[in-house]
């Protein structure tokens, strides 16, 4: 039998109430493609659903051939990956509408996600096994605002600071030997 570690974590969101974030979340991957893509998914009473679907590292899906979907809808996101600045390397979404940044800040647990209206930072108490997950929001932040930076909580995302890029580099030279 395979048996999977599944993560999650519970929390409420102030006045958006419960929010959960799951990794892996085999309920987004078709039985088919599990054994070569991870899911993480963000479900709440009043959160819009979101998913993230790419190949595995750690248990947890990359950015590498990822897919996302926030509220129900298609979503894409770029990176540029030679850019040395965390700025240059910040990961640009477009999703329902609006374009945000995330990046990290700070040290590899705090990242933001951010758009000219708003700001959410989220803070692991472990970069690679968190216990908790917490987070603040400046500005006009909604419940798409917050589905969307809790979900990438669930992403691994290391290779969005240089040093981490550096670390991820033979992984992605495999991954396009194998195209």
């Amino acid at each position: 039998m395979n048996q999977h570690h599944v993560s999650f974590w519970r929390g409420d969101v102030g006045r958006l109430g419960p929010v959960e974030l799951v990794v892996p979340a085999l309920e987004v991957v078709p039985v088919a493609d599990r054994s070569s893509r991870k899911g993480a998914m963000v479900t709440g009473d009043n959160i819009p659903p979101s998913t993230f679907t790419g190949l595995p590292y750690g248990g947890r899906p990359r950015l590498a051939r990822g897919r996302l979907s926030v509220a129900g809808r298609d979503a894409s996101f770029s990176r540029r990956t030679l850019r040395t600045s965390r700025g240059g390397r910040a990961l640009r979404v477009w999703a329902v509408g609006r374009e945000y940044r995330y990046r990290e800040e700070g040290d590899r647990r705090h990242h933001v996600l951010e758009r000219p209206e708003s700001r959410v930072v989220m803070t692991r108490s472990h970069w690679t096994d968190p216990q908790t997950i917490s987070g603040s929001a400046e500005g006009a932040v909604d419940s798409v605002d917050i589905s969307v930076a809790i979900l990438f909580e669930g992403v691994y995302t290391r290779n969005l600071s240089l040093r981490g890029a550096l670390i991820s580099a033979p992984g992605r030279l495999m991954d396009r030997l194998g195209d």
